[in-house]
Order: C-alpha cells, then sequence, then structure tokens
C-alpha cells in the first residue's frame, strides 16, 4: 500500500510537470500569445503608407516595436520624435522632399505624419541599397552615410551572414532585434 503510494505521487508530480510543459507548449506556438509580445496598433496606417511608398508594412512595424514600442510621444535622448523615432532634421528634409507644406518638427509625434515620412524614408534607403532589408535597417540606425563608408571601407560587407562584423554595436544589436521583430510580424500577422 506504501509503495502505491509513493508511485501515485510520483506519478502526480510527473503528470504536474506535462502538463505544465504542454501548457507552455500551447503558448509559445499560439499566435494570440506572441501578438501580446508583438502588438500592431497603426496597422491600417502601417499598411496603407507601407504600400504608397512600396516598403514591407512588417518591417515597418518591426521598425517601430523596436524604435518605441508605438509610443507616439516618444523622444530619444538624442532627439528623435515619434514612433519611429525621426530626428527633426531628417523629417523637415522628408517633408520638402515629399512637398508637405508646412511641415514642423512637433509634427512627428502625429503618428499619421510620423509613419508617412518613416515610410518615404524607408523607400528612399531602399532605392539607395537595392531593397536589401539589412543594409536598409543598418542605415536607418546608424545613417546612411555610415552604412557606405563600412562598405566602402571593406569593415562590414553588407550581407545577413556577416552582421556580427558591424562596427556600432548598437546598430549590430539593432539590426538583429528589428530582423527578429520582421520575421515575428510575417509569422503572426500575415505570411508566415
Amino acid at each position: 500500500m506504501i509503495f502505491l503510494l509513493i508511485d501515485l505521487r510520483k506519478v502526480l508530480k510527473r503528470t504536474k510537470w506535462l502538463g505544465l510543459l504542454l501548457l507552455l507548449a500551447l503558448l509559445l506556438t499560439s499566435k494570440w500569445f506572441w501578438r501580446k509580445l508583438y502588438p500592431f496598433p497603426y496597422r491600417e496606417m502601417i499598411f496603407k503608407y507601407a504600400q504608397e511608398y512600396e516598403v514591407d508594412p512588417y518591417l515597418v512595424a518591426a521598425i517601430i516595436r523596436e524604435e518605441s514600442h508605438f509610443v507616439e510621444e516618444a523622444e530619444s535622448y538624442r532627439g528623435a520624435r515619434g514612433i519611429m523615432q525621426i530626428m527633426p532634421e531628417t523629417g523637415k528634409w522628408a517633408a520638402e522632399q515629399m512637398n508637405l507644406e508646412g511641415f514642423q518638427p512637433d509634427d512627428l509625434y502625429d503618428p499619421k505624419i510620423n509613419i508617412k515620412i518613416g515610410c518615404w524614408y524607408l523607400a528612399d534607403l531602399s532605392k539607395e541599397f537595392g531593397n536589401d532589408k539589412i543594409l536598409m535597417i543598418a542605415a536607418y540606425n546608424a545613417g546612411r552615410g555610415n552604412v557606405k563608408q563600412w562598405i566602402q571601407t571593406r569593415q562590414w560587407s553588407g550581407r545577413h551572414e556577416t552582421v556580427e562584423d558591424i562596427p556600432f554595436p548598437e546598430t549590430r544589436e539593432y539590426v538583429k532585434r528589428v530582423l527578429k521583430g520582421y520575421e515575428k510580424y510575417r509569422w503572426i500577422y500575415g505570411e508566415g
């Protein structure tokens, strides 16, 4: 009788752990769970401007998540503003290129304007870097001039396999996080 009781405790203990493992497996494969970690506010607006400027909306979402976690009032210590963390000088330049009249730096706190300018800017980077997502992401963080210099001086090849060679540690980690987010957004919300 004692052996039966001990065996029953072992079975219950194993069953409890198996149940927890099963629950964890269900959570980790559930898109519902991942939507909590990778939210997608402003989805319609992102798709609208991504389509208008021919950029991948899931890449835009991954950049926004990394830059501001979708906080429209976000401002970096360097002065980048809004959900896509656009510098006022970049916003002004982009607004001029886009013929957006009356642009003011505080307009970057408006998600509609911020996303529109951010998508245009990504499209501009896409043209410059031959639609290479790795180079676009690196240039979005470090600036196009730095990325061009790294490639010209062979500090970095620009290839996915050599992301670890990106000279700026911040940009190296940024590229990895955005790529991970991009894959998650594609899987959770669309193409994955």
